[in-house]
């Protein structure tokens, strides 16, 4: 029912909702099916699919969010490199399309296996409460002024 980037933040047991940091326009949650350790989501609190409705101090917020989740995913993981983008509409590949978001997702050499091909299945090496419980103090350290 609804749209769960919507309901998310509105819910109180953030360690339970994956939802690592909050500020003025958007948030940062991880994602529920990673690409690899570290998928982070950052979504505007603004319901809507296109880019086109977010005005600028939204965007530069999820900007924001972007570069202070860089920060912390270098100081927990040390990754090579991040994947950054979005989807927008389904033809695009969004499997969320209704409510814009951006992904970042971290990278290591070779971090790519066979076992999505094979196994049709992803080896993630952390948990995500175990992931959620690094993750958050570091938000918290990052972004005070």
């Amino acid at each position: 029912e609804g749209c769960i980037f919507c309901s998310k933040p509105q819910q109180s047991d953030d360690r339970e909702n994956l939802l690592l940091h909050r500020s003025e326009h958007a948030y940062v949650l991880m994602n529920l099916f990673p690409y690899n350790n570290g998928h982070l989501l950052i979504i505007p609190f603004q319901h809507s699919g296109d880019l086109l409705d977010f005005k600028p101090e939204v965007l530069y917020n999820c900007q924001q969010l972007l570069q202070l989740s860089m920060r912390v995913l270098k100081s927990a993981w040390q990754p090579e490199g991040f994947n950054i983008g979005m989807n927008q509409g389904r033809c695009a590949g969004a499997g969320i399309d209704q409510h814009l978001h951006f992904h970042i997702v971290p990278r290591w050499s070779g971090d790519t296996n066979f076992m999505p091909l094979l196994g049709e299945t992803k080896v993630i090496s952390h948990e995500l409460g175990k992931s959620w419980d690094r993750l958050q103090p570091l938000f918290e350290e990052y972004s005070k002024p």
